[in-house]
């Protein structure tokens, strides 16, 4: 690992600042798959204890951002993208970045487990531990698979949040997980193709450094199709219904469509055009999945509204 950032202490950082070193956009991500996961499940749960559970799992994806920081912190400086960040523009040091990020996994892990249950906050360290070890530590700097297996990480605060609410981990939680991790490498490597050359400065093995954009393109496509059966399954699940199903038809029709186009562009195009186009994928990943989940409410909604009904109707 390189030599560590030189930056000033923490405490003369700005409260705007330490927000930052938790990633809130990546948190806001984490919080609503998470409530999601609460909500849906077919064990009502207490409102306190609902709201406790999304803070310390948001407190714990905070914590993943932290430690992720420090660790990146070196390349972060390299990457336009990220050189803004906290710890490599020298707004908080790489030493209080650490101190932060694990002082906030234990505080998450701890009362996760006092808050719901010893499962759900098992399911929360192994999140924690697989996103700062096996993807930050390992995975990222070593194989451009990094964005496929570490997406696991990412795919886990739905599962966590049914765990919260049942106790257990269901079907409909691990075809949640395995919607979030499908979506993972088409968003992330979407990004990567307009980003190439920050991944390429850092030294960074993504897909697109190592293989190229047009081998970037087809896993793309792959991954964005094989969105829709997935959405699909979900959609007649218990947990799906008429809204999930009309969404997973809309939003992948268009997230085909626009992985199509991006993989049979013209390798002659100009810049501006391509950016235009990866930028656009990139965006709709962004809308496809806040809608998915939007979609699961929904039904959940619907389906309290008709048999009046927390928990799952009784013809499930």
């Amino acid at each position: 690992m390189a030599e560590a950032t030189t930056a000033n202490s923490s405490y003369d950082a700005e409260i705007g600042d330490l927000i930052a070193l938790l990633k809130p956009r990546v948190m806001s991500l984490v919080v609503f798959t998470s409530v999601v996961g609460i909500v849906i499940a077919p064990v009502p749960v207490h409102p306190v204890i609902a709201l406790a559970s999304v803070l310390f799992i948001a407190l714990g994806a905070g914590a993943s951002g932290s430690l992720n920081m420090w660790w990146d912190a070196d390349i972060d400086a390299l990457m336009s993208r990220t050189r803004s960040r906290p710890v490599p523009s020298g707004k908080v040091s790489r030493e209080d970045a650490f101190f932060i990020g694990t002082w906030l996994t234990g505080l998450s892990v701890v009362m996760l487990a006092l808050t719901a249950n010893f499962l759900a906050a098992g399911l929360l360290a192994f999140t924690i531990f697989f996103y700062v070890v096996i993807y930050t530590m390992y995975l990222k700097r070593r194989t451009p698979q990094n964005i496929v297996i570490g997406g696991a990480a990412g795919a886990l605060p739905p599962v966590i949040g049914w765990a919260a609410a049942t106790g257990s981990v269901s079907v409909e939680s691990l075809l949640m997980f395995l919607l979030i991790f499908v979506w993972t490498p088409p968003h992330f490597w979407a990004l990567a193709l307009f980003s190439n050359d920050d991944y390429s400065r850092a030294g960074v093995p993504m897909l697109t450094v190592v293989h190229g954009s047009k081998a970037t393109r087809r896993q793309i496509f792959a991954y964005s199709a094989a969105l829709l059966p997935l959405s699909l399954a979900l959609a007649f699940s218990h947990i799906g219904g008429p809204v999930t199903l009309a969404l997973a038809i809309l939003l992948n029709g268009a997230f085909i469509v626009a992985a199509w186009t991006v993989l049979h562009r013209r390798d002659d195009d100009s810049r501006a055009d391509r950016w235009f186009e990866e930028k656009r994928l990139f965006r709709l990943s962004l809308y496809y999945l806040f809608a998915m989940f939007a979609g699961f409410l929904a039904d959940f909604c619907l389906r309290w509204q008709f048999t009046g009904l927390q928990t799952w109707p009784a013809w499930y």
